[in-house]
C-alpha cells in the first residue's frame, strides 16, 4: 500500500464523542462515551487505510458485479383470493385482517 504525506488522524476525544452523541440526540453515560470513542477511533482508522489505498486507473463503480436489473419484470396477474390470503392470518374477521390500534 502506498503510504501517504497525509497527517495521520488526530485524536478522537470524549468531548468529540459527546459531541456527536449531542447531535445525534443519544444521552450516553461516561463508560458508553469511553466505549464509543475507542470504537469510533478504530472505524476512522479503518478509513484513513481505505484512504491511503492508491485508486489512480480504476473505473468508479456503485456495483462491483456488473448486474443491470436482477428482479423480475413486474407484470399484472390475477390477485390472489382473499380467503387464500387470510388463511394464515393470526386475527382476522370477515375477509380483513385485524391489527392492534397503532393510534389511539
Amino acid at each position: 500500500m502506498p503510504s501517504s504525506d497525509a497527517d495521520p488522524p488526530a485524536e478522537l476525544t470524549i468531548e468529540d464523542v459527546r459531541h456527536l452523541a449531542t447531535l445525534a440526540r443519544l444521552g450516553m453515560t461516561d463508560a458508553e462515551l469511553e466505549k464509543f470513542r475507542g470504537e469510533l477511533a478504530s472505524i476512522i482508522g479503518h478509513c484513513d487505510v481505505l484512504q491511503r489505498v492508491d485508486t489512480e486507473g480504476v473505473e468508479p463503480t456503485n456495483n462491483g458485479a456488473d448486474l443491470l436489473n436482477v428482479v423480475a419484470a413486474d407484470e399484472p396477474r390475477p390477485p390472489w383470493p382473499p380467503r387464500e390470503v387470510l388463511a394464515n392470518a393470526p386475527n382476522r374477521r370477515d375477509d380483513l385482517f385485524r391489527v392492534r390500534a397503532v393510534l389511539e
